[in-house]
């Protein structure tokens, strides 16, 4: 392939922006609750403002709809959405792994013009945080855990625009001995407990690198929002949303394993029955929703189709069981998406996007019931009933029991 050339202007670049393009970078004054940490709007009807994070409100998913808008997406940020400028951004590349080694001080600087003049590639995935589904460890299941209480709205599936990043190191040359890639992001530094934890960073493995890991800068054939990564984020479809680090402002190539505190203090699996040694996350699990307002009242008598929405990590969805009666009998949905792609999508959807399913009830009597609604992923993973607990929340993929009034 042909290489990426130095050219006069990443050459400057290069010696201006070190050691992490912190000059392109405007943050505003210090986090505190409620926007402006968040630059979007977040109407009450569509979003929970938890300050650094929002959630996207499940029942305003509009059910005709496959992907999840940029304006309706949740947001994770650490501390706050930085505002860059896309005519000085530099990505910097270095490291060890590459098959010639640069220091961070001597890294490639590439801008947003020379990466998109590169092989363009369109991939729908979902993207999803971690914590997903949290506050349901002590509603549901009796044992509180730390961090934001997510329901289930911070999960979107989108249609994301780039270049796979493999592309990109191809042209500048990887040595056969690189095992990881860290990705570090350009937001504030993170400070939690009185310890400076640093930038946003996570280290994943080169197979992933060269795998389906995209540098997207659009979503939904718009331009990226500040909230969700302008001018340019990592994508790594079907992994956990930390993983895709947004602002993307360095890569590392490295011969050796690389560590942060996000695959290290943060993003583990801890208490509970883990083991102090646990792995650090990568695929999400499976799991699926009811597209119903929580507690809603339905009227006596009346036949209606209910849908959702279920998803992996792993890939498409085999099927969806659903429940009317709280769990004492069982009936197939009807699958709308099996192969995990959006209507009259091309080549590009690989089956990593969400399933819409549904279900006909027939004149329910009044009553109060739980419904309940469990995806099996074409991988085997089948979401269990009860989730082992961890001290952070991480993960919870158990059957989610929503309440609804017949009346």
């Amino acid at each position: 392939m042909t290489p990426i050339r130095a050219t006069r202007r990443t050459v400057l670049a290069s010696a201006a922006v070190a050691p992490l393009a912190t000059a392109l970078v405007t943050t505003g004054p210090a986090a505190r609750a409620g926007a402006p940490n968040i630059l979007k709007p977040l109407p009450p009807r569509r979003f929970v403002d938890y300050g650094t994070n929002a959630e996207m409100r499940w029942d305003s998913v509009d059910p005709a709809r496959y992907h999840t808008a940029q304006r309706h997406l949740f947001v994770r940020n650490h501390t706050r959405t930085p505002t860059i400028d896309p005519a000085t951004y530099g990505l910097r590349i270095f490291g060890d792994g590459l098959r010639e080694p640069r220091s961070e001080a001597d890294a490639h600087v590439l801008s947003l013009r020379e990466l998109k003049r590169l092989p363009r590639h369109v991939h729908t995935a979902v993207l999803e945080c971690t914590g997903n589904g949290r506050s349901f460890f002590a509603s549901q299941q009796d044992e509180p855990a730390s961090g934001t209480p997510w329901t289930l709205g911070a999960v979107g599936t989108v249609r994301w625009e780039g270049v796979k990043l493999r592309h990109v190191l191809r042209r500048l040359g990887v040595s056969p001995r690189a095992v990881a890639v860290m990705a570090t992001g350009l937001d504030d530094e993170f400070t939690s407990g009185g310890t400076n934890y640093g930038r946003v960073r996570r280290p994943f493995a080169i197979e992933k690198a060269l795998d389906d890991a995209i540098l997207a800068w659009a979503a939904n054939g718009e331009d990226l929002l500040p909230d969700h990564g302008f001018p340019l984020r990592l994508v790594l479809p079907g992994w956990i949303g930390i993983a895709s680090i947004k602002w993307l402002g360095s890569l590392e190539v490295s011969r050796r394993g690389l560590t942060s505190p996000w695959n290290t203090t943060f993003y583990r699996m801890t208490g509970g029955d883990y083991p102090a040694d646990s792995p650090p996350l990568t695929v999400n699990p499976v799991r699926s929703a009811w597209e119903l307002p929580w507690a809603a009242t339905l009227p006596a008598g009346v036949t209606r189709t209910l849908t959702g929405r279920a998803w992996s990590g792993a890939g498409p969805i085999r099927r969806v069981d659903v429940s009317l009666d709280g769990g004492r009998s069982w009936r197939p949905a009807e699958l709308e998406d099996p192969r995990g792609r959006a209507p009259r999508s091309g080549p590009a959807d690989n089956g990593t996007g969400w399933t819409r399913w549904s279900v006909r009830w027939r004149a329910p009597r009044a009553g109060s019931y739980e419904l309940l609604a469990r995806a099996t992923d074409r991988a085997g993973r089948r979401q269990p009933l009860v989730t082992p607990y961890n001290a952070q929340g991480y993960f919870f993929d158990a059957v989610v029991r929503h309440p609804v009034t017949v009346a």
